[in-house]
C-alpha cells in the first residue's frame, strides 16, 4: 500500500467473528453458562469491562494452551470479512483489530485476513496452561479509544477518514471517536447511542455507510 488513504478499526468478537472467544473457553473449562451470563451483562454495558474480565479469566485456570487450536477451528468469521478487508485496502484504507479478546486468537485471525495492526489481551501462562490471569494492560473501552487516535494520527489522518465497527458498550468510545462509527449487529445500549447501525451480519453492508470510499 503506497499510501494510506484512510483507518478502519475493527472490534473482533461479536463483529469480525459470531462467538465471544471468552464463553468458547468457558465451554472448555467446564463453566460456560457462568462466564456467558457475565459476558452478556458487560457488553450491555451493565458491569465494569475490567473486573468482569479478570473475574472470568480467573476461571480459565488450568487450562492447556492447546484449547486455542480448538477454539479457532470453531468460530466463525461474519459474512464478507475478507471481501471487505480487500476492498478497504485496495481503496488505501488500513484495517486494525482491537479486541478486548485474547491475543492468541486476535493475531491468528489478523494474519489469516492479512492484517498487520491489531491489539489484544494477553493471558499468563505458566508450563503451557492458563493460570488465570491476564498479563499488561487490559484493552478497556478507554484503550480501544487511546489506539485508535494512537494510529491515526501515526498515520496522519484527520478524524474524518476514521472507521470504528463495533458491537459492545465497551466499543462505544472507539465509535464515537471515529470519523465513521458503526453499530454492526451491536447490543441495544450501543444502537441508543450510534446513529449508523448494520443489523445484518454481512460486512459488506458496512460499505454504504462509509462516505470516502469513493
Amino acid at each position: 500500500m503506497t499510501q494510506v488513504k484512510g483507518l478502519c478499526i475493527m472490534d473482533v468478537d461479536g463483529t469480525l467473528i459470531a462467538e465471544e472467544v471468552i464463553d468458547l473457553l468457558g465451554r472448555e473449562a467446564g463453566c460456560e453458562e457462568e462466564i456467558s451470563q457475565i459476558t452478556r451483562q458487560a457488553m450491555r454495558g451493565e458491569l465494569d469491562f475490567e473486573r468482569s474480565l479478570r473475574e472470568r479469566v480467573a476461571l480459565l485456570k488450568g487450562l492447556p494452551i492447546s484449547v486455542f487450536d480448538r477454539v479457532f477451528k470453531s468460530i466463525h468469521l461474519s459474512q464478507n470479512v475478507q471481501k471487505f478487508i480487500s476492498i478497504l485496502q485496495n481503496k488505501g484504507i488500513l484495517v486494525g483489530l482491537v479486541s478486548g479478546g485474547f491475543s492468541p486468537i486476535v493475531e491468528r485471525l489478523a494474519e489469516s485476513l492479512g492484517i498487520s495492526y491489531f491489539s489484544a489481551n494477553q493471558l499468563e501462562v505458566k508450563d503451557g496452561f492458563l493460570t488465570g490471569k491476564l498479563v499488561g494492560d487490559i484493552v478497556t473501552a478507554q484503550v480501544k479509544q487511546a489506539i485508535l487516535e494512537k494510529w491515526r494520527k501515526e498515520l496522519g489522518l484527520s478524524k474524518e477518514r476514521t472507521i470504528a465497527i463495533g458491537d459492545g458498550a465497551n466499543d462505544l468510545l472507539m465509535l464515537k471517536s471515529a470519523g465513521h462509527g458503526i453499530a454492526f449487529c451491536a447490543k441495544e445500549v450501543v444502537k441508543a447511542e450510534i446513529a449508523c447501525h448494520v443489523d445484518t451480519r454481512d460486512l459488506l453492508e458496512v460499505l454504504y455507510q462509509i462516505e470516502f470510499l469513493d
